[in-house]
């Protein structure tokens, strides 16, 4: 049974950095690399998210109660592409804990995907015939408001090479199995050797063909993107393929088009997924702006999402009739290669639901 996430997403992620700076790589303490300071510097207390933008003091007494269960995380270079003073900006309103986060709305759960019927080993979820998702760490770089895994209980898992020792030996018996994601939390806030580990063993089963990555960091951190990842990333028998997850075009500032840009010239794919948000994109303006933003970057859209009925996520729905006019919007203004396939996850069922 789903539980709610525990206020100790900050101690999951100090221990992700510590984790961090006992590796090195090349000589050189993964703690000293620029992303791992940028990270440990993130903003987690509303009251200086609130002073950082210059917005009214009575957002601060609900953005701290919303946030004692589901902590506030943000780079501090994502909150520099927010505007100051402005309340309602898209990529504020991501990040922002709210009263609305307490309400207790009907069809709204703590598990909408129903994931933990889903593991045939700790951390990792076997949905589709193909594929399989491993939840690599249960740290993140940014806490977004409408995450559907805000109550997954990462506590309840094993630590370090446990985490994936169950789970290898289930992918290296499925000889069907020609894919493997790593997703979390955010799997690029772990330490590159550890990554480099588990792309060595992945690459070892015969029958695995690509890696996929999904992380929301080559978008609220960039600077994630160095020699160091690449050279695990690229570097191995996997094709590899980078998801990264953009909601709003002013996400895709000119350092996350470089980060993206590496990425490409390395010989990785990169796509985008997005999430359908109210107040956030659910205009079509707004998401053909997204679209041609990622294009020119080097990324294809690939999915927008229906929202995840999560618990503390309500007030982010866009409801399906209203979807499918943005969307019919969208093809009508774009070439389809664009348009995002407008999808929902439905536990149980063999792959994403077109809407």
């Amino acid at each position: 049974m789903i539980r709610p996430r525990p206020a100790l997403a900050g101690d999951t992620l100090s221990a992700s950095l510590a984790s961090a700076s006992r590796l090195a790589l090349g000589g050189m303490p993964a703690a000293e690399r620029l992303w791992t300071r940028l990270l440990a510097e993130a903003v987690r207390d509303p009251g200086e998210l609130l002073r950082l933008l210059e917005l009214p003091a009575d957002l601060l007494a609900p953005a701290q109660s919303s946030s004692r269960l589901f902590p506030l995380l943000v780079p501090r270079g994502f909150i520099a592409l927010m505007r100051k003073g402005d309340p309602a900006d898209p990529l504020l309103r991501q990040v922002l804990p709210l009263a609305a986060e307490d309400d207790q709305v009907a069809g709204f759960s703590a598990d909408p995907l129903t994931e933990q019927a889903c593991g045939p080993a700790p951390g990792l979820l076997h949905k589709y015939r193909g594929r399989a998702l491993l939840v690599a760490t249960g740290a993140c770089a940014v806490h977004c408001r409408y995450c559907f895994r805000r109550h997954f209980p990462y506590q309840e898992l094993p630590r370090g090479r446990r985490w994936w020792t169950d789970a290898l030996d289930y992918i290296a018996s499925d000889a069907q199995m020609h894919e493997l994601i790593l997703s979390g939390g955010d799997p690029l806030t772990l330490p590159d050797a550890q990554l480099s580990e588990l792309a060595s063993a992945l690459a070892g089963i015969p029958h695995l063909r690509r890696l996929r990555v999904h992380s929301r960091l080559p978008v609220v951190l960039p600077e994630r993107i160095d020699d160091d990842f690449l050279a695990w990333f690229t570097g191995g028998r996997l094709t590899p393929v980078l998801v990264i997850h953009a909601n709003h075009a002013r996400e895709i500032s000119p350092q996350v088009a470089a980060a993206i840009a590496r990425v490409r010239a390395a010989g990785a794919t990169v796509l985008n997924q997005s999430v359908l948000l109210a107040g956030v994109n659910d205009e079509v303006e707004v998401l053909g702006e997204l679209s041609e933003r990622l294009f020119q970057a080097g990324a294809l859209p690939y999915y927008l999402h229906a929202l995840d009925r999560v618990q503390g996520a309500a007030h982010f729905l866009v409801e399906d009739e209203r979807a499918r006019r943005l969307h019919q919007g969208l093809s009508a203004r774009l070439p389809g290669y664009l348009v995002p396939r407008l999808v929902r996850e439905e536990p149980g069922m063999a792959g994403k639901m077109p809407l």
